[in-house]
């Protein structure tokens, strides 16, 4: 890669990490007050709604957002038609969710769904600008937009949540604070990225996107169906505080990996799509992606899945506690998406949706196995919830087998990449775990443990100097030399 592309894909990668560093920060604080004021049923109750609406969400976009980033070349045209494509289908998903309302409120046997749902769902409109406008911040890769707008909104929504919430309002406060963070990061987007919908409409355009972006809707939609089975099921078999505890604590290792693994991947789309007529070069990119973010996610993952039960305790309270064996689960199921969301970007920035379309619906295929026998075979949420851990790690070898044949990049290869984050990783979390047996109070336990943590990692780095290491050095050097 050219010094010049380092530096733009660093300088990237910064604003976007900034940016997730911010509204995920927020959001943690944010959180944290509402988990505070709220009960695990006013969580449980949004998680169920989000189910339908992330669905929906899936159809507003139809694959055509990562089209429009993966296509070399795109004008006026191209943009506006997708938005009013976009605002078409949003209205459509809303008259379906408006309707079948009712029916989800008698199935899972609280009345107060239907008009929760029917005001969450008004979220697709904004949602439908949203989409066309993070496409042309990514091929502008002009992430320090995104930014702003996005910590601005969540500062704004999340006052708006916490009032509500402190008034008494239970769960129309998470409704009000997912709703007003949409439209107020469209309305600073709408002054900042200086695009606006015009009065330009060719099918024929939008057509030529959707030969590439409709198998990126069904592999989303099966992923996103399939992400929030396992929400549908506790909430159908046991209750929406179940459905709480196991949502509160997909929460904070969902927050991290976001933080870093969403940050690179962000900015390696349009960078992989730039080098898709370069295999080699490609393979180098996504080598050094898999490298850093895992470098990065393994011991975040590791050290809050070691400090869950007194972090928990510290900043949710007592009665959330039950949330922390599914805090441990989804840290193992997110610690090897690094791994996944590499290849699957690879295989996007070359155009091969069909084979992504494939690798969906044969990791969804054994996925559904596996939470059938975990439902038939053991009466136990913490079980359907362990079943994602196995499909993942399957998964990782599945999404990987494509890249052997498009770019040479074997599994062998993959493995060495990530020993050294791995290693390094298994030896810290020995060093955090037996931190955990000294007799402190939570406060002091966490900060001791932290404490080890970083000490134990930092001095690994520095003392074996992985390449993940060195190439962020690199990176940094080059931003400063810049």
């Amino acid at each position: 890669m050219s010094e010049t592309k380092k530096r733009t894909a660093g300088k990237s990668f910064l604003f976007k990490l900034m940016e997730s560093t911010g509204t995920q920060g927020i959001s943690l604080v944010v959180g944290i007050l509402l988990a505070r004021l709220l009960s695990p049923s006013d969580y449980g109750v949004l998680s169920l709604l989000m189910v339908f609406v992330s669905i929906s969400r899936v159809f507003v976009q139809s694959g055509l957002n990562t089209a429009l980033i993966q296509r070399l070349k795109v004008d006026e045209t191209d943009l506006s038609s997708v938005f009013y494509v976009s605002l078409g289908v949003s209205g459509v998903c809303y008259a379906i969710l408006y309707a079948t309302a009712p029916l989800l409120a008698a199935t899972y046997g609280q009345p107060e769904l239907t008009a929760l749902m029917r005001v969450l769902a008004l979220i697709l409109f904004p949602g439908a600008l949203h989409s066309v406008q993070q496409a042309v911040i990514a091929r502008e890769m002009a992430f320090h937009k995104l930014m702003v707008a996005s910590i601005a909104a969540n500062v704004l929504s999340g006052a708006v949540g916490i009032a509500m919430a402190y008034a008494g309002f239970g769960s129309w406060a998470l409704i009000a604070q997912q709703l007003s963070g949409q439209v107020i990061i469209c309305v600073i987007l709408l002054v900042t990225v200086h695009w606006r919908p015009r009065l330009l409409y060719a099918w024929h355009r939008v057509k030529s996107l959707l030969s590439f972006g409709w198998k990126l809707l069904a592999s989303s939609l099966i992923e996103t169906v399939y992400n929030n089975l396992r929400t549908l099921v506790i909430g159908k078999l046991y209750d929406s505080e179940q459905v709480g505890y196991f949502n509160r604590g997909r929460q904070f290792p969902e927050l991290l990996m976001n933080n870093v693994n969403g940050s690179i991947q962000s900015v390696m789309l349009p960078m992989f799509a730039a080098e898709q007529e370069n295999p080699q070069r490609l393979k180098a990119m996504m080598r050094r992606t898999i490298m850093v973010s895992s470098y990065l996610v393994f011991p975040m993952m590791a050290g809050l899945a070691l400090v869950a039960r007194p972090l928990v305790s510290l900043l949710l309270t007592d009665k959330w506690l039950p949330a922390v064996p599914f805090l441990w689960i989804c840290c193992a199921d997110f610690a090897f998406y690094p791994v996944h969301t590499s290849n699957l970007q690879a295989i996007n920035a070359m155009g091969r949706s069909d084979v992504f379309l494939r690798l969906e619906l044969i990791k969804k295929a054994y996925g559904l196995v596996i939470l059938a026998a975990s439902i038939l075979f053991f009466d136990s949420v913490i079980i359907i919830a362990a079943g994602s851990v196995v499909s993942t790690l399957i998964g990782t070898f599945v999404n990987a087998a494509p890249n052997k044949r498009l770019l040479g990049y074997r599994y062998g290869e993959q493995v060495r990449d990530l020993a050294p984050s791995l290693g390094m990783t298994l030896v810290m979390g020995i060093c955090v775990w037996i931190a955990g047996f000294l007799p402190l109070h939570d406060l002091p336990l966490l900060l001791a443990q932290g404490a080890v943590g970083v000490l134990v990692y930092g001095g690994l780095s520095l003392l074996i100097k992985p390449e993940a290491y060195r190439g962020m050095v690199d990176m940094i050097r080059a931003l400063r030399r810049r």
